[in-house]
């Protein structure tokens, strides 16, 4: 059977000649594109599928041909994001979204608030919070134009943030690889709201790993502001905070260990010649901890309050009747947001689904919150991947949903991929060479002398 790999960390780092599994990925990426260009209703999608079909298939020739990931990588980005781009830039046609964040951006200017007050159809609602407008106030200012596009600002605003939180190694092929994702790809080039809350939320866990609680904050702070579902990321940065910090070479801070200055079991508070003792120097610890973590959650409620609450109680109603309701399927108008997940199934052909699909979001919640309390992440990939879990079972039981909002947890994982170090990755295959590799051919060779 044949198989292939994403790109391993390492790979990032420096250009290799192409492998078998770079064509498959690419041809992949290929069938993805000709299939939603093909069944899509949507104009943007078409465009993007046709053009992002001829961007893959060339990275899978280029890749077969033994030509190097960045080569192919780069013939993907340009076909799949740069192409389509251009082209749905020129006819002036975009994403549902893109239009919303305009409109919300006109209302705030002209009436406070980015919430038309008595929305009948679907393309009346706001389903943001009044951070996302910024995007959409250079269109408002100066007018309709190339250059004053919100999909251009929400893509700038994702790219930055990633860039920012990567390692500074990183920087150059991490967020060009990511791009080149279908999930990425196709809101960088029709217009995707989620982009720019992903990348914020990887530079929040970014600055909270490096123990920058402000930081951290008002990173957090501001996607909090954009979209509800950057909520979750506040409790797990300050779980990481709360826990350990690395540095900013990536490495965790040194923690006291029982058996520091060869004394093992000492819990006295002074040792005999003065200086503090284990239990002093835990206690000091923790209260520098729990108190970095209060200052980025008080800097993320200041941040996100900031933006949020004016036009909130501007019109009280008509803010819960676009960012609560309308998301949560309890309003007349339809949400577009009805790709065939569980929580739509549930909601759509089961009676009672829509309760029991709000009960299961509920669940998801309370099981991230447990895991923050029993096993907080350690390091800021851990709280990446905790919060990449946590973000794919809101999305799987929301009653309103689409597969787009997955570029989420897509982005979290291939920012906790990207960021560890090569020599991390070889570590890795080093330890699973000597503990499961090489004792089992020295079974096998066991057994043949054995038999023999």
């Amino acid at each position: 059977m044949a198989t292939f790999a994403l790109p391993a960390p390492s790979d990032l780092h420096r250009d290799r000649p192409g492998l078998p599994g770079d064509a498959a990925w690419w041809t992949f990426c290929a069938a993805t594109a000709l299939a939603l260009g093909t069944f899509s209703s949507l104009g943007p999608h078409r465009v993007w599928g046709a053009a992002a079909t001829l961007g893959y298939t060339a990275a899978a020739v280029l890749a077969a041909r033994g030509r190097s990931p960045r080569t192919a990588g780069a013939v993907a980005v340009t076909g799949a994001v740069l192409l389509p781009l251009l082209v749905l830039l020129a006819v002036d046609r975009a994403q549902l979204e893109v239009d919303v964040v305009a409109r919300s951006a006109g209302l705030l200017l002209s009436e406070g608030t980015p919430y038309r007050e008595r929305p009948t159809v679907p393309e009346d609602f706001n389903p943001y919070l009044p951070g996302m407008a910024a995007f959409g106030i250079p269109e408002a200012v100066a007018g309709p134009g190339v250059f004053t596009d919100p999909r251009l600002w929400m893509g700038a605003a994702f790219l930055g943030a990633f860039a920012l939180a990567l390692p500074a190694a990183a920087r150059g092929e991490a967020p060009r690889w990511l791009a080149a994702c279908p999930l990425v790809a196709l809101p960088l080039a029709v217009g995707g709201v989620d982009l720019p809350v992903a990348g914020l939320m990887c530079l929040g866990l970014a600055r909270a790993g490096q123990g920058r609680a402000g930081a951290a904050g008002l990173a957090l702070g501001l996607a909090a502001a954009l979209k509800w579902t950057a909520w979750p990321a506040v409790p797990v940065a300050l779980a990481l905070l709360a826990t350990a910090s690395e540095g900013d070479d990536g490495r965790r801070g040194r923690r006291a260990s029982p058996d520091d200055d060869g004394r093992r079991g000492s819990s006295t508070s002074l040792e005999d010649d003065g200086r503090p003792g284990i239990s002093a120097v835990h206690e000091a610890d923790g209260r520098l901890r729990s108190r970095a973590a209060l200052r980025c959650g008080l800097v993320a409620l200041f941040t996100a309050a900031v933006l949020v609450l004016p036009a909130a109680l501007r019109d009280p109603g008509a803010f819960r009747a676009h960012v609560v309701d309308f998301p949560l399927g309890l309003t007349g108008a339809v949400s577009s947001a009805a790709s065939p997940l569980p929580g739509h199934l549930l909601a759509t052909h089961v009676p009672g689904g829509r309760t029991l699909a709000l009960l299961l979001l509920g669940v998801s919640a309370l099981f991230l919150a447990v895991s923050l309390l029993v096993r907080p992440p350690a390091t800021a990939s851990a709280a990446a991947a905790r919060l990449a879990i946590g973000l794919l079972l809101a999305i799987a039981f929301m009653p309103a949903s689409r597969f787009g909002y997955l570029v989420h947890p897509v982005v979290l994982a291939a920012w906790a991929l990207a960021r560890q170090p090569p020599a991390h990755s070889h570590r890795v295959r080093e330890r699973v060479r000597e503990r499961v590799i090489d004792p089992v051919r020295a079974r096998g060779r066991v057994r043949k002398q054995g038999s023999r």
